[in-house]
């Protein structure tokens, strides 16, 4: 049985980025004058990119009514960026953005089963607090043991810093905790740190890991916790995704058969 999870938020927790930042950064842009928009598509493009107001840089790069100067841009960023916060936690404060299917129930068996629970996440403190806030109620930020965000770890994913921390925090090796994560550069920073995935796909990368085995490393890889159907490697049963699925797969992970042989 894994002693901690350690989740990260954005299409993981939660299906934030789509009509959540996304939404919350055009809503920034309109306050702040700016006729820029981000439809569905040039964002997904954006999360190439790990960081929101990195984001912002990186598309500013590409735009000639942008600020010329770098001190511009970044100025600009970080003003765009707190107007984006805040009409995010506007958005989830309304119930625009829900917790994904079987994430509720996946945190019940753990406070039940003495399962320890983690954030590692390069999204804002700020945004961690509102989602918690709105889906969980008083109770959701105590639930989580550590919480780590973008304040905590500058460096973004894939740097594993941000698991390399919550590793520390918790007082755990890498091989007693599993990571919850949804894209790539997740993945990477986790198994950086030497800690199994759980990898559910969201929206915006549902076909980022094509084959499945083309996602390296993982524990399993799925479309979701609401169900064991279309997991690779195949779930047990159909119903949700568990605790004691997750034992059944780590006792056929390689980093545990490598480390007890």
């Amino acid at each position: 049985m894994p002693r901690a999870l350690i989740w990260d938020v954005d299409g993981t927790l939660a299906e934030t980025e789509r009509d959540g930042h996304r939404v919350a950064f055009n809503s920034a842009f309109e306050a702040a004058g700016l006729p820029w928009r981000w439809d569905v598509d040039h964002y997904g493009r954006l999360l190439q990119v790990t960081g929101g107001r990195e984001r912002l840089l990186h598309d500013m790069a590409l735009r000639p009514d942008a600020p010329a100067s770098a001190a511009g841009r970044e100025l600009l960023a970080r003003t765009l960026h707190a107007l984006k916060n805040a009409a995010y936690a506007r958005l989830v404060a309304q119930g625009q953005v829900s917790l994904r299917p079987g994430v509720r129930e996946l945190l019940d068996e753990c406070a039940a089963a003495g399962v320890r629970l983690a954030i590692a996440t390069t999204t804002s403190r700020s945004n961690v607090q509102a989602l918690l806030q709105a889906q969980l109620g008083d109770a959701g930020a105590p639930r989580f043991e550590v919480v780590l965000c973008a304040e905590d770890a500058p460096r973004k994913k894939p740097d594993p810093q941000v698991y390399r921390l919550a590793l520390q925090a918790l007082g755990l090796a890498a091989r007693d905790a599993v990571a919850v994560e949804d894209s790539p550069a997740g993945l990477a920073a986790a198994r950086a740190s030497g800690i199994p995935v759980l990898l559910t796909r969201s929206v915006y990368f549902a076909n980022a890991f094509q084959p499945p085995g083309a996602a390296d490393g993982v524990l399993a890889i799925g479309d979701g916790l609401h169900s064991g159907q279309g997991w690779s490697p195949a779930a047990s049963a159909p119903g949700r995704i568990g605790l004691t699925q997750l034992k059944d797969w780590l006792k056929t992970h390689p980093d545990n058969m490598r480390c007890c042989a």
